[in-house]
């Protein structure tokens, strides 16, 4: 949890790798994800880097194994994953893959032309035995007197249908059927009416030999007369795509050609089995091991990646390298880089050597499968400042509990948390089953989320008595309605409860855990959760922001910052426990020292707070809820008041003292520093009172360079931004939290309004009808619940909870303004590409 609370101390190292060490060297970093690498050539061209063509050759073996990937998902064979997960291989190993990729791409790309090929030709002798086998009805029709009268009829002209009929040509083909009505129109208008189209449907589809697709397609055959018509009819056929083929005139051709086209299709069929065969063979055995060489090849091309961020030294022997790692494991981090030179059989040791330096560290955040979620939902918001404290452990009790305010009702918490549960149980299963571009990966990683805000509104739907809009008397109620009768309810009498009647009620015996169920009967229910629920969402709200306050000193003090101490934290605490902190006390003071009997006499609390800041006072000293209310109010207005100028005027005045008396106003200054020859700025800690140096502070620490011109003027503005956004974001942020009580009032009434709308229809029949009613209705009311209650309602919740912490909560104390620590890992990048 330390480095959870605080991000983990980084340290700038410098790397001295061999050359021919540096490749296994980066190999074992990448396997241990422990250091982030800064580009040392950012004036290069990517193109001009050292290990250009190492990545070249990458990029091409990965295009390689991507065209792999894509047959074998074409040809529906499924992917071995045995969970293997390879080191790098050498570099030698390079050539031996590369050849590899190279034989099956060609050989994939030959089977696949001689395929294609194959299936082409199979195509056309499939067309021909259809042409074949349907232009034999056309031809025998033909044969008929009254037809071929009626075609001659319709082909010539007035003036030749008195003589001997013409002999007509004909060309017959294959179109495509949608294209048949487009087609015929056409042949219609080109040829004025002066051919004779008969056509029918392949029963079949024909598969496509490019796209593979199924294809249906018609049989035609037309017959016109004269060279010209034959030539144009020929050019609608190319234009429309049609495939024409020889059709002998003479049935006894007909059947001898329809013969021969049965024999080549056989054994064309025979050798297409034979080719997908192999095809098969070669794609099954590429499937078991594509997995790992995807591995393989990403692993390299990850650390010629890597290595064009180094410099070369003078000899060109050795690679110089820089990156941020955290400090408690450099120890890791050197036995990795011993492993390498050994893999490698170099006999130089590699060398990393701590540097010091001015610019702000990354900020690294140890995190698990539970604390992920959290820490990212804090760095949505922005990535914590080195070593500023971290709102993630706190946000893992905190958020799902003021979602579960909002949310508060145990039957929705209880599938919520079921849900939860359900994937956290399977989720090894469901690790390997989910797609990140959908919306099923948010949910899923959000599992441990889920589970808590479940867990913590099945607490609070007890708290509040509330199951599906329902109230559990579990423990028996403490009002007794026995004793009314039918003229009181008939009058609408004491269906407002009141625990001044005694007959009712007995006050020795409250309920004891919740709310008591007979406020769900209750006129009043409403008036009085919203009493309860007010005071709640505001009482949560100021001890939330008043712990955020209180760690802000974690952050002085951390920093070594006493003046902020004084002049921010105190006023700051002070301010808001005056108003804020006081107005809870009373609340719970108020609960206290008024019970039922003469609750009729508490003042208002909103009326208490308005007139302690107008100085108004009652005159009696029986409307004051203690004795020595007056003065107390008018010393903690008093220093309320005092506070403001406080924070805005007591840390300008020190800066600018010390401006004036020539010490330094900043913690840190900056010297010039040779680190194996390469300038870099370092930061020097100065005591602010004397020359001596300090114990330094860790690893990184924000460094704070000294204004050459001291401007009072600006200090007084930031100061003046700050101290008026505190002030008024401390009144805003309290009726910010009022959200906790509008959005469980909401949620209530929603889910009560679908019990009485939908499934209460069922229940109200009697015997077999509600038993069929009921089940028909039940649908609809888990679907409705599910949607609105949960899905809606849940993520609304989820929303107002999220806004409280990023603006009411963490403001007090987190900034944000730091960068992410990204470091080299082979896991990461895998789980990119997944």
């Amino acid at each position: 949890m330390g480095s959870l609370f605080r991000s983990e101390e980084m340290t700038l190292a410098q790397l001295f790798l061999q050359s021919e060490a540096a490749y296994a060297c980066v190999s074992e970093l990448g396997e241990l994800g422990l250091v982030q690498f800064r580009d040392l050539n950012p004036d290069v061209n990517a193109f001009q880097r050292k290990f250009v063509n190492e990545v070249r050759r990458c990029d091409e073996m990965e295009r390689k194994l991507r065209f792999l990937e894509k047959e074998i998902r074409k040809a529906g064979i499924p992917i071995v994953d045995t969970g293997e997960n390879p080191d790098a291989p050498p570099p030698r190993e390079m050539i031996d893959l590369e050849a590899t990729f190279e034989k099956l791409e060609n050989e994939m790309k030959e089977v696949n032309t001689n395929q294609e090929a194959l299936k082409r030709n199979f195509l056309e002798l499939t067309e021909l035995k259809h042409i074949l086998r349907k232009t034999q009805s056309f031809f025998e029709e033909m044969q008929d007197p009254a037809l071929a009268e009626e075609s001659h009829a319709l082909l010539l002209g007035d003036e030749e249908r008195g003589g001997q009929p013409m002999r007509l040509g004909f060309v017959a083909g294959v179109i495509n059927r949608e294209r048949l009505p487009t087609f015929e129109r056409m042949l219609w208008r080109a040829c004025r009416g002066n051919v004779f189209l008969r056509q029918t449907e392949i029963e079949t589809p024909l598969e496509d030999p490019v796209t593979g697709d199924q294809v249906h397609k018609c049989v035609f055959i037309i017959f016109f007369q004269g060279d010209q018509l034959k030539t144009r009819v020929k050019k609608i056929c190319e234009g429309f795509r049609a495939t024409l083929y020889p059709c002998p005139e003479t049935p006894a051709e007909r059947r001898e050609m329809a013969i021969g086209v049965m024999t080549r299709i056989e054994d064309l069929q025979t050798v297409l089995n034979q080719t997908q065969d192999h095809r098969h063979r070669v794609l099954v055995s590429a499937a078991k091991n594509i997995r790992v060489w995807f591995i393989k090849a990403r692993k390299i091309k990850a650390i010629y990646h890597t290595l064009n961020l180094f410099n070369l030294d003078v000899t060109q022997k050795c690679l110089i390298a820089e990156c941020w790692c955290p400090v408690a494991d450099l120890e890791r981090i050197q036995l990795a880089l011993r492993r390498g030179t050994e893999h490698s059989g170099s006999s130089v040791p590699s060398i990393l050597n701590r540097m010091t330096t001015k610019q702000a560290p990354p900020t690294y955040h140890k995190t698990n499968k539970f604390t992920s979620g959290f820490q990212a939902l804090v760095d949505s918001y922005g990535v914590a400042s080195y070593c500023e404290v971290n709102p993630a452990p706190f946000t893992i009790i905190t958020f799902p509990f003021l979602f579960a305010v909002m949310f508060g009702d145990a039957g929705h918490g209880l599938i919520m948390a079921l849900f939860a549960l359900w994937m956290v149980w399977r989720e090894k299963q469901l690790m390997n089953q989910r797609k990140d571009d959908g919306i099923w990966s948010i949910f899923f990683g959000g599992r441990y989320i889920i589970l808590l805000m479940g867990a913590f509104s099945i607490y609070t739907g007890f708290i509040y008595n509330d199951f599906f809009s329902k109230s559990l008397n579990i423990f028996g109620s403490s009002w007794h309605m026995a004793n009314i009768s039918d003229d009181d309810i008939k009058n609408n009498e004491l269906l407002e409860l009141d625990p001044n009647v005694t007959a009712i009620y007995k006050p020795a015996s409250p309920y004891p855990f919740g709310i008591d169920p007979i406020w769900n009967l209750a006129e009043n229910k409403i008036t009085f959760l919203n009493s309860f629920k007010m005071k709640m969402s505001v009482t949560l709200g100021v001890i939330q922001m008043s712990f955020g306050v209180c760690l802000s000193l974690s952050n002085y003090r951390f920093f070594k910052d006493p003046l902020s101490m004084f002049s921010v934290f105190i006023p700051q605490l002070m301010f808001l426990m005056c108003i804020f902190g006081y107005m809870v006390i009373i609340i719970f003071f108020k609960w206290i020292a008024y019970d039922a009997s003469i609750s009729y006499k508490a003042p208002s609390l909103l009326i208490t707070m308005i007139n302690m800041f107008l100085f108004k006072f009652p005159d009696s000293q029986d409307d004051y809820m203690y004795s020595g209310q007056k003065g107390l109010q008018i010393f903690l207005v008093l220093v309320a008041v005092a506070c403001v100028p406080c924070m805005l005027f007591i840390k300008p005045y020190f800066e600018w003292r010390a401006h004036k008396s020539g010490k330094r106003t900043v913690r840190f200054g900056t010297v010039q520093m040779q680190v194996n020859g390469a300038s870099e700025d370092t930061a020097v800690i100065m005591d602010q009172d004397e020359g001596e140096m300090p114990p330094p502070p860790p690893e990184g620490a924000p460094a704070h360079k000294e204004e050459e011109e001291f401007d009072i003027g600006e200090i007084l503005i930031h100061q003046a931004i700050h101290t008026i956004e505190f002030c008024l974001g401390c009144i805003s942020h309290t009726a910010s939290y009022l959200r906790l009580w509008a959005l469980s009032l909401a949620h209530a009434q929603l889910s009560e309004v679908l019990w009485s709308m939908v499934l209460h229809i069922g229940l109200g029949f009697k015997g077999w009808v509600g038993a069929v009613v009921t089940i028909l209705v039940f649908p609809a009311f888990a679907v409705l619940t599910v949607a609105i209650l949960l899905v809606m309602e849940g993520l609304s919740a989820f929303l107002h909870a999220l806004r409280l912490h990023w603006v009411e909560f963490q403001s007090k104390f987190y900034k944000g303004e730091g960068h992410q620590f990204v470091p080299f890992s082979f896991e990461a990048l895998m789980e990119d590409h997944n």
